[in-house]
C-alpha cells in the first residue's frame, strides 16, 4: 500500500483523510477524522484516545483491529494515525453518539469503492507532483482537452474527445453539438488578461460543456492555469463554498455577478503551493458529487 495515494473525502464539507489498499480492494479512514466529524469535538485525538483505552477495558475487540498508516497531517507532515476499514468504521460509529451517524453510514458505504472519480483525482494530483501541467497550454481548446485527457484516459473511452452528442442538466441545454467545434473556435480568441474576461471565458466555456462528462472537474484546472499565467493568482477553492459555486455556475447562464464575485475574493497569490493545488483538487471533486444526506 502506498501511502503517499491518499486523499480527501469530503462528507457534509467536512474533511476525512483515506487511503485506498490496492491489495485488499478496500479504503482506509482516518479514525480521528471520522470521530471528529461525527462529535464535532474541538479534540477528536482526545475522544479516540479515551473511547479505545474503554472499549479495550470491555474487551471489545472493534480497537484491535485498527491499523496504523502514515498520513498527511495538518502540519504539512506524514505522521502515524489509526485507520480503519469501511466495516470497521460502521462498526465503530455505534459507539459514538451522533446525529451524523445516518447519512455518515450512507456516505461512507457508497465510497467504499475505488471509483472512477477516486482513480481521476489521483491523476489529477499527479499533474503537479509529475510537473505534467507546465507542458499543457495555457487557455487554448487544446489545453482544456490535454487536461481531460490526462484525468480521465484509461478510465472513460472518450478522454479528451470533444462530444458529438447533445447534452442537457438540470433543464439547461449546453452548446449543440454540431456547432460545438466552431463555439469553442471562438471561446479560445476570447481575451484574457484581466479577470473579469477570464471569467467571462471561464463561463463560456462552461456553458459550452465541450466533453460528454469531467467538464467542471477539468475546466477548473483550466481556470486557474490561465489566472495563474494572466494575473499571478488562483482560486483557493477551499474557500468556495460547493452549493454557492454550484448555484452560481447555474446562474451564470443569465447572470453571472455571483460567480465572479464568489471567486474573486477567493483569489490567492500562491500560485505554486503544493498544498492549495491539492486541497483545491479535493474540493473540486467534491463539487460534483451528490448532496450528502443531512
Amino acid at each position: 500500500m502506498n501511502e503517499n495515494n491518499g486523499t480527501i473525502r469530503i462528507f457534509q464539507d467536512e474533511e476525512v483523510r483515506s487511503v485506498w489498499d490496492d491489495k485488499g480492494q478496500r479504503r482506509l479512514y482516518s479514525v480521528v477524522d471520522v470521530i471528529r466529524v461525527l462529535t464535532e469535538s474541538d479534540n477528536p485525538r482526545h475522544y479516540w484516545t479515551v473511547l479505545k483505552q474503554r472499549l479495550k477495558n470491555a474487551g471489545n475487540e472493534t480497537v484491535t483491529i485498527c491499523e496504523r498508516l502514515k498520513l498527511l497531517a495538518a502540519d504539512g507532515k506524514m505522521r502515524l494515525t489509526d485507520v480503519a476499514d469501511t466495516e470497521q468504521i460502521l462498526r465503530l460509529i455505534q459507539f459514538v453518539p451522533s446525529k451524523r451517524a445516518e447519512p455518515f453510514k450512507r456516505w461512507i458505504s457508497e465510497n467504499r469503492q475505488n471509483t472512477v472519480d477516486e482513480q481521476s483525482k489521483q491523476k489529477a494530483k499527479q499533474l503537479f507532483d509529475t510537473g505534467a501541467i507546465n507542458g499543457i497550454e495555457t487557455g487554448t481548446v487544446n489545453g482544456l482537452v490535454q487536461i481531460h485527457r490526462y484525468l480521465f484516459g484509461g478510465l472513460y473511452s472518450f478522454a479528451g474527445k470533444i462530444r458529438d452528442n447533445n447534452i442537457s442538466k438540470g433543464g439547461f441545454k449546453f452548446a449543440n453539438a454540431l456547432y460545438l467545434h466552431d463555439t469553442l473556435k471562438k471561446i479560445e480568441k476570447m481575451p484574457e488578461s484581466d479577470f473579469e474576461q477570464i471569467m467571462s471565458k471561464y463561463i463560456e466555456m462552461n456553458a459550452a460543456h465541450p466533453f460528454m462528462e469531467g467538464n467542471g472537474r477539468s475546466m477548473r484546472i483550466w481556470l486557474d492555469q490561465i489566472l495563474k499565467k494572466n494575473i499571478k493568482m488562483r482560486v483557493d477553492w477551499r474557500m468556495v463554498n460547493k452549493h454557492d459555486y454550484l448555484s452560481a455556475m447555474q446562474k451564470s447562464v443569465v447572470r453571472d455577478t455571483e460567480i465572479r464575485d464568489l471567486l474573486r475574493v477567493s483569489l490567492t497569490d500562491k500560485i505554486d503551493d503544493r498544498k492549495i493545488f491539492m486541497k483545491g483538487i479535493d474540493r473540486s471533486y467534491y463539487y460534483e458529487e451528490p448532496d450528502d444526506d443531512v
